[in-house]
């Protein structure tokens, strides 16, 4: 006797399974906003955005849960920068601008004249900052 199974007739309608992907987190049903990623060789939790499909090794979390992310003892936890929103910039960003606008002000004649400094190339006439005015070849 030879049977043909047909779709089951338990199986769960498509208008159930919503196309927004959920958080991983046991109990959540919120709307997924980051992926976290493990990379065990260097002891380490990439949270970043939404990747652009679900993988098996990847685990989706909503913006509460990836908010309050922490790591195991001896891990760290490294929270890539969504593209969309704007990069705050750090302590060492500012210190590193301000550096640059004092040497961009800085007069000539105190940068060629300290032994230290950078050696000045012959075909160089004048420089600002980290431009740089050549002369002519053929002066």
């Amino acid at each position: 006797m030879e049977s043909r199974r047909g779709p089951l007739k338990s199986a769960v309608p498509s208008n159930v399974v919503s196309p927004v992907r959920r958080c991983s987190r046991t109990a959540c049903g919120r709307p997924a906003v980051a992926t976290l990623t493990y990379v065990y060789a260097d002891s380490t939790a990439v949270l970043g955005p939404l990747a652009t499909y679900a993988e098996p090794h990847c685990y989706d979390l909503c913006a509460e849960h990836s908010e309050r992310l922490t790591a195991p003892r001896g891990w760290e936890v490294v929270r890539l920068l969504d593209g969309s929103a704007p990069a705050r910039p750090s302590g060492d960003d500012l210190e590193a601008l301000a550096n640059a606008v004092r040497e961009a002000a800085r007069p000539q004649g105190r940068v060629a004249g300290t032994g230290g400094g950078r050696a000045i190339d012959p075909m160089e006439v004048a420089r600002r900052g980290h431009l740089r005015v050549l002369r002519s070849p053929d002066n």
